[in-house]
């Protein structure tokens, strides 16, 4: 296998993360980021508690979750509000805890902290669902959530409500090439957004990041683990919370279907190595795995 020719010069041209799994996504210019991950990302969860323990809910069960909007205080306060809905915009202090509650997520069974039946009202409101079935949890981050050591090693990696890793990188480059095989197929090009990235880099090659061992920005080390398959949820509109069609699933498939992992795969998963600040425009370095 020939290395990839190291880029002249790559750079982070986005930076996201999602307070409330499943939730619509919050842009930044600038975030820490933690062992965890982002500030806050994936700090809260919606659960379903007709099964026990409660499932974590997502867009692939539940699409109207894109268009419940998040803000995140400088104090912690959450604040959900959804415009197509009535209901007021729902407010949540970080101490507020109405009691512990067993969850599952994926295979990972733990203990969050409910946010109460004022919360779980406003999400029967907005979602049309039986009410008390859907509530809103905290992560209790007196527990950890290890990753799985099988990818992440002995990097001690542990993270909040994301589906396994801290971390989740995207290539600019390979959406545009996957924009263009769609197109190919008379699909309509689809935005960086379907894949829900943490980090968006520039200057790369397409799929290089299929290669990439770790990278450096500024005080920050990550470095990728595990390819990240891709579900339903990259055929949902992210605003309107729409099912849009079949792709670009079918288009991945065609190309990207990774045996190993069982499935169709787009970004890459991260655990991170060193922690600090890290803000658009920064360079990156990159290091093979070579």
């Amino acid at each position: 296998m020939t290395p990839p020719e190291s880029p002249a010069e790559v750079t982070l041209v986005g930076l996201f993360s999602y307070p409330v799994k499943g939730c619509r996504v919050i842009p930044h210019d600038g975030a820490h980021v933690a062992v965890t991950g982002l500030a806050h990302d994936r700090a809260w969860m919606i659960v379903d508690t007709s099964v026990t323990p409660a499932q974590f809910a997502s867009q692939r069960d539940t699409p109207a979750l894109a268009t419940i909007e998040t803000h995140v205080g400088e104090d912690g306060r959450l604040e959900l509000s959804a415009a197509a809905a009535s209901a007021a915009p729902l407010v949540v202090a970080p101490t507020h805890c109405a009691g512990p509650i067993a969850v599952r997520i994926w295979r990972d069974d733990t203990i969050a902290l409910d946010a109460g039946d004022a919360a779980a009202a406003w999400l029967a409101a907005v979602l049309g669902t039986p009410p008390g079935r859907l509530r809103l949890v905290r992560f209790d981050t007196s527990r950890r959530r290890d990753c799985n050591a099988a990818f992440a090693g002995d990097s001690g990696a542990h993270t909040l409500f994301a589906d396994g890793y801290p971390v989740l990188i995207g290539n600019e480059a390979s959406l545009d090439d996957l924009n263009v095989r769609m197109a190919a197929t008379g699909a309509a090009p689809i935005d960086i957004g379907r894949f829900r990235p943490n980090l968006v880099l520039r200057g790369l090659a397409a799929w290089d990041e299929d290669y990439i061992d770790s990278l450096d920005i500024g005080s920050v080390r990550l470095r990728l683990v595990k390819p990240s398959v891709r579900c339903l949820v990259t055929t949902t509109d992210q605003t309107t919370g729409q099912r849009m069609g079949d792709e670009p699933l079918a288009t991945l498939a065609r190309f990207r279907n990774d045996v190993t992992f069982g499935g169709v795969t787009f970004g890459w998963n991260a655990v991170v190595l060193a922690a600090g600040h890290v803000k658009l425009g920064d360079r990156v370095a990159v290091n093979y795995r070579f």
